[in-house]
Order: structure tokens, then sequence, then C-alpha cells
């Protein structure tokens, strides 16, 4: 018989405890771990377990799904935050979302111009696309 597995100390919310903190359905919860944008450490019962930045970090996410960005983007930007992030991480996190709001408002104001001026639709020149890389 295996030993039962050791979840670290700070690991202590559940998948409800997260969802109700942020605001999501616990399947959202369930979501975003999947794809790298939480992490959490399971029980010897299998139960996922989270710790107190969990519901910041999908508040966070869904801010940056607003901006534009995907769930891959999002989970390569948190990827860069320690485990215990404090201010000035989440600062360097704003600023990246702060820099794609900015791109991608400038291309939507372009195409909006180029669509005023009477452009036929199938003509708007693509240039302006925004990056694929964040």
């Amino acid at each position: 018989m295996s030993s039962p597995v050791q979840v670290p100390s700070r690991f202590v919310l559940t998948v409800k405890d997260v969802a109700t903190a942020a605001g999501v359905a616990p399947s959202a919860v369930r979501f975003y771990e999947q794809h790298g944008v939480i992490n959490a450490h399971r029980t010897a019962g299998d139960q996922r377990r989270f710790d107190d930045n969990a519901a910041c970090r999908i508040k966070v996410a869904k801010v940056a799904q607003r901006v534009g960005l995907t769930v891959r983007e999002i989970a390569d930007v948190f990827a860069a935050l320690p485990d215990d992030p404090q201010p000035p991480d989440w600062q360097r996190v704003a600023a990246v979302l702060i820099d794609e709001a900015q791109t991608r408002t400038a291309a939507l104001q372009a195409y909006l111009g180029e669509m005023l001026s009477g452009a036929r639709l199938c003509e708007i020149d693509d240039r302006t696309e925004v990056s694929e890389q964040v």
C-alpha cells in the first residue's frame, strides 16, 4: 500500500472554496487548473487542494481573457510568477496586460477607422493584426 500524499500546508482550499472566492463555477476552477493557470495538489483521496493565490489568479485570468489573451497565453504569463506572488510580481503581470490591451486597442481602432471610412470589408488590410505572442 502506498503512503498518503503529503499536500503542502498552504494548499488547503477545495475546488468549491476557490470557485466561491473567484466568483466562478467549480468547472471553471478545474478548467483553469487543466490549462496551467492555477496549480493544485492532490490528497490521498485524489481531491484537489489549492493555495490562497488560486482565486486571485483566476480573477486576473478573467481580466486577461477580456483583454483578448488566450488561456494558453495567460498560463505563459503566469509561469513567470513565483509560488507566492507579491505586489511587484503582480505589477509585472499588470504591465504585460496593459501592453497587450494597448496593442489590441490600437489594432481595433485601426480596423474601426477603415470600416468607418467606407472600405469594403473584404478589402480591409489585416496588417494591423494583433500579435500572437505575449
